[in-house]
């Protein structure tokens, strides 16, 4: 007997040990699968670790119910499992349950909803969700309309590279919304989201363009510079 007593706790541990290992495999074999289009077997790899806890399965497979990978499209279902991995903290599954309650999508539309999660991937420094956040505040849904705080949002967001926060945010300086009317910032976060691929921003640029002076436009150019320099590396 005392044998036993001290095998079971080495087999226990031996197993602790092993399991993580098993657990990566299982989730590695599900994100190759999924990598090289074989939806079923993702989702086959992926369904017992997200019913054991894991966040990143449980958000894989919200994504596969989400885009009907594997699985017949169902938004409530991707909701359900998005909620689950959000809820451990995960900031992709935080935003795009957030996106989910904007939209209604599989859930009732929530615009304050959607901003709780928001906020919860945005506060761990998510630039897509603090430009959605910042959106919120702009047009005052879910949240009193602020455009400072939307501004805030944005220029987190911006400052990260997201290219759509950086056009909204130039919006702002453009007609002078939560922060001083600046046509010479407005061109340059134009022509920085421009450079990403952002089509309005084009548009939004040379309209700006054809207003400052010349002076002006070179400047806004060396800010757009100086930003690339200070933010890309």
């Amino acid at each position: 007997m005392r044998q036993q007593r001290t095998l079971i706790p080495i087999v226990f541990i031996l197993f602790l040990l092993v399991w993580p290992a098993l657990v990566h495999a299982d989730f590695q074999a599900g994100k190759d699968a999924y990598v090289r289009g074989d939806y079923a077997t993702a989702f086959k790899e992926m369904r017992p670790l997200a019913e054991q806890g894991d966040a990143a399965a449980q958000y894989n497979l919200g994504l596969m119910y989400e885009k009907g990978q594997g699985v017949p499209q169902d938004d409530g279902a991707a909701a359900r499992w998005y909620r689950l991995a959000a809820e451990q903290g995960l900031q992709q599954a935080q935003t795009d349950l957030g996106v989910l309650y904007d939209k209604g999508q599989g859930v009732p539309q929530d615009h304050m909803q959607a901003g709780d999660w928001w906020r919860k991937a945005a506060d761990q420094g998510y630039p897509f969700a603090q430009a959605q956040l910042g959106v919120l505040y702009h047009l005052g849904q879910g949240v009193p309309k602020d455009d400072a705080r939307a501004a805030d949002w944005y220029r987190k967001a911006a400052n990260q590279g997201n290219a759509k926060a950086k056009a909204l945010l130039g919006r702002l300086y453009q007609f002078g919304w939560g922060v001083p009317q600046d046509e010479v910032q407005a061109h340059m976060w134009f022509n920085l989201a421009a450079a990403q691929g952002v089509e309005e921003a084009r548009d939004w640029r040379e309209k700006i363009a054809n207003k400052i002076t010349p002076a002006q436009l070179v400047e806004a150019q060396r800010l757009a510079r100086e930003w690339l320099a200070q933010h890309q590396k």
